[in-house]
């Protein structure tokens, strides 16, 4: 059993013992002076018949877990046989996303193991300059939290989030507590 909860209304769950050490390596505040990287996740797109990865590519990970055909929707007059980068992003940003929410709900003793984080990615034309742009909605689950508590925790995770500091003043994100 995970041999520490933040309140004991929250249950205890089963915990893999090295997943239970990260999880306390991740609760520490850290207080270097520069970044201190705990993982390097790379990746190498290649393009397809097309010669341009964005239509007809190739992404593989250095791991070899990550190993996909990427191609245009259909919505943008692509085959879709394939996944896109926005989707890429969304299970990315809405992964993270989740991570941070646990450990900010882990400390306030709300239970998010039911949660649902749902990060939708729009692409579109940037008004600006003329060329593209990101939006992202993230709607957040929290299966019998009290609104305003689920609120709070939205808000710290949003902080806390990796993905939502790399984003910030980049691309709009909508919040939404469901």
């Amino acid at each position: 059993m995970c041999g520490y909860t933040a309140d004991s209304s929250v249950k205890a769950r089963t915990m893999n013992p090295e997943t239970e050490k990260l999880m306390h390596q991740l609760e520490q505040q850290y207080e270097g002076a520069a970044m201190k990287p705990l993982y390097t996740a790379t990746v190498t797109v290649t393009p397809g018949q097309a010669g341009h990865a964005r239509m007809s590519g190739h992404a593989h990970s250095s791991d070899g877990l990550l190993d996909l055909d990427l191609a245009f929707p259909t919505e943008l007059g692509g085959h879709g046989k394939g996944t896109n980068p926005e989707q890429l992003f969304a299970a990315g940003y809405a992964a993270c996303f989740h991570g941070a929410l646990a450990l900010v709900a882990q400390k306030a003793g709300v239970d998010v193991s039911k949660a649902t984080v749902t990060c939708a990615v729009t692409i579109g034309r940037d008004p600006a300059d003329g060329g593209y742009m990101l939006a992202a909605e993230m709607t957040i689950d929290i299966p019998d939290a009290e609104r305003k508590k689920a609120e709070q925790i939205v808000a710290q995770a949003h902080q806390l989030c990796p993905y939502s500091k790399a984003i910030g003043g980049n691309i709009n994100v909508r919040m939404a507590v469901v």
